[in-house]
């Protein structure tokens, strides 16, 4: 999985750690160990990111570059 996805989409959307664990209800420690790379988040979660920040699922674990989602 590639971590550094979920940083670089969050600050590409110009939100901090707390706005997305707000939304999402999770911790901001959760969003800092995701972004670390200390924490895989669960699939769920996964989902839920992938959803908020509007990009597919394949972009936010890295197994594609294209963040669109195909619809």
């Amino acid at each position: 999985m590639n971590t550094n996805r979920i940083k670089d989409t969050r600050l590409s959307k110009g939100l901090t750690q707390k706005q997305v664990a707000d939304e999402l209800g999770i911790s901001v420690v959760a969003i800092q160990n995701y972004e670390n790379g200390r924490r895989k988040p669960a699939y769920d979660v996964l989902i839920a990111l992938a959803d908020y920040f509007d990009v597919s699922l394949d972009y936010l674990v890295g197994r594609t570059d294209n963040p669109e989602i195909n619809r």
